[in-house]
């Protein structure tokens, strides 16, 4: 491979680089042990994994030790939790582990937007970037389908109740539903950031165009179809709980799921591929596993507990990314994906930076093509000890479940040592392992420190407990949540939340459902524009939203959309083809 310095080269000049010595996916499947019938290939460098195969083979075989990759409050600086996490996977290899990554697709919204891909950066990346990038095999269209033929079914058998008589429905076998057209449980779902079909009026036109009703559309990736591909176990677990998804509401207030509307059938059927992992690779050859999706913010945000299931039969270390902040990505992986799956995880690895941690601690505003002041390229120990609050914050969530943390300083060449020796101390003291890594600059050579720190700190015994029980209500849950995770003195409800939580509490079934919170990742707190470590405020619960199929409620704070808008400076704008070669460049 030609020598690929990131200091000079953007990262899509990197991955295009790199992928000339891709390893062919049968070529990482081999390596791997798989056999050829374990393998769907996707082209010559990607594939999908018959995952059931797969399990039934290994499934006596004793599981590799389970690594969780979060960070600290995310800033527009950047933490580099996807790219810790393919250096991890490069660092262990590089100390002669077999193991594999664990990552989520990314989505259509940020790729064309602000954030753009998620494959890592520098010499940590997952590769191939297009295929990466651009739809990979086609998850998330499985899942924009299904989730739309839900409301295809709920829209048109509205349309079908409000033109015919009981008699006509009976002729066509069908029951009346008694759908209430003002209260419906999910919209439609597209995978771009398009605030204008955040509320729309549906059915404009004649009886035969629909039912005029007001709708709107959500991101694919928040979707409760994404959800349940993340959570889901195997087919079966996944069919039932596409038909508990809840729709809409009849005129009484009961629910109807995609079981009564006799859809869930065919919404499983779109989805059957979607459920065996994908497999690619970081640029120094370990496999990578793709699976489920992000934002963590609005939806559970972790990388499925099928790929991991598979990691850990298949390696020595598996390495597993939620999305996020601890308060965010690591509580739901910790309340939610561990309960789901029974698995435990030996050790959760804290990403931080420099630079991002003098943010918290007071830095200046970043604004999107400004040079960054000073105070970010300069020594400034007291930027970075004021902002190391936010850190603690997160090794103190960490260290309650039980699992020990570690905490990689995310190496830029602008970091004094004073500041990189400050962080060690105060996370030390803190109760956590700390390792200086520089991946992003020398991929799996500079990850060496942080691959021996994870090893060391999963060879130790975890005494892993949960936040809350199923048995407890949950009010109570949302207030361990917010003063536990998020810091916060208090938690307030507007009366539409209050009293769809006491009903929830009252049902028998939907009270041991989950808890998923819907909270900005860019503060601890409610308040996106609030850093550091804020005390003293209050959690506004303004919406609870029932997630049956997924298996959990989703309390939503603060003013956070499910539809995310387009910047006016988005990635599209630098994105293009090379007409001679068929090559995508620009992604970032």
């Amino acid at each position: 491979m030609a020598k690929l310095d990131p200091t000079k080269m953007k990262d899509w000049e990197i991955a295009a680089a790199a992928e000339a010595d891709m390893k062919p996916v049968k070529q990482l499947a081999q390596e791997l042990g798989l056999t050829e019938k374990e393998l769907i290939p996707y082209g010559h460098y990607v594939g999908k994994l018959d995952y059931m195969s797969i399990l039934d083979r290994l499934g006596n075989k004793e599981n590799g030790k389970y690594i969780e990759v979060t960070a600290i409050t995310p800033t527009p600086l950047g933490e580099g939790k996807t790219t810790t996490t393919m250096g991890l996977v490069e660092g262990l290899g590089k100390i002669g582990k077999k193991v594999i990554g664990a990552i989520r697709q990314p989505s259509g919204g940020p790729t064309f937007n602000i954030k753009g891909s998620a494959a890592g950066g520098g010499l940590a990346q997952c590769i191939p970037l297009t295929d990466f990038s651009l739809g990979l095999t086609g998850d998330i269209d499985a899942i924009t389908n299904a989730h739309n033929l839900a409301m295809v079914a709920l829209t048109s058998r509205i349309q079908h109740e409000f033109n015919y008589g009981d008699d006509v429905l009976a002729s066509k076998n069908l029951r009346r539903l008694n759908i209430d057209p003002r209260n419906p449980a999910m919209g439609w779902a597209i995978d771009f950031s398009a605030q204008a079909l955040r509320e729309i009026i549906i059915g404009l036109g004649g009886s035969m165009d629909g039912f005029m009703m007001k709708s709107g559309f959500q991101i694919t990736v928040s979707s409760e179809i994404m959800a349940i591909l993340a959570v889901a176990r195997d087919l079966k677990d996944l069919r039932e709980r596409i038909g508990n998804i809840v729709v809409g509401y009849d005129k009484s207030g009961n629910p109807v799921s995609a079981g009564d509307l006799e859809v869930a059938g065919a919404m499983t059927a779109l989805m059957v591929k979607a459920l065996n992992p994908n497999i690619m690779q970081t640029i120094e050859g370990q496999p990578v596993f793709v699976h489920a999706g992000p934002f963590a913010n609005i939806a559970i945000g972790q990388s499925s507990i099928i790929a991991d299931r598979l990691g850990l039969k298949l390696a020595d270390y598996h390495v597993t990314e939620s999305g996020f902040g601890a308060d965010i990505g690591f509580e739901k992986f910790w309340n939610l994906k561990c309960r789901f799956s029974g698995l435990i995880p030996n050790v959760s690895v804290i990403v931080c930076t420099v630079r991002a941690l003098k943010m918290h601690g007071g830095g200046p505003t970043v604004a999107p093509g400004k040079p960054l002041d000073k105070a970010y390229t300069d020594k400034n120990t007291g930027l970075v000890e004021k902002g190391a609050e936010n850190l603690l914050a997160h090794i103190a969530t960490v260290k309650k479940s039980g699992i020990k943390p570690v905490v990689c300083i995310n190496h830029f060449y602008t970091d004094a040592d004073e500041e990189i020796s400050l962080i060690r101390k105060l996370a030390e003291q803190a109760g956590a392992r700390v390792a200086l890594s520089k991946h992003w600059e020398k991929g799996g050579d500079g990850a060496i420190e942080l691959a021996n720190a994870v090893v060391d700190a999963a060879q130790e015994k975890v005494e892993f407990k949960f936040l809350y029980e199923v048995t407890t209500p949950l009010r109570k849950r949302i207030e361990l949540i917010a003063k536990e995770v998020y810091g916060a003195a208090d938690v307030s409800y507007t009366p539409e939340a209050e009293a769809k939580a006491k009903t929830i509490e009252a049902d028998a079934k939907l009270s041991k459902l989950g808890t998923c919170m819907v909270k900005t990742h860019l503060s601890l707190s409610h308040d996106p524009a609030i850093k550091g470590r804020p005390k003293g405020w209050t959690l506004p619960i303004r919406d609870i939203l029932i997630y049956q199929g997924a298996g959990f409620v989703v309390p939503v704070a603060g003013g956070i959309k499910l539809m995310p808008g387009t910047a006016s400076d988005p990635a599209y704008r630098y994105i293009d083809v090379d007409v001679n070669t068929g090559k995508v460049k620009g992604l970032f």
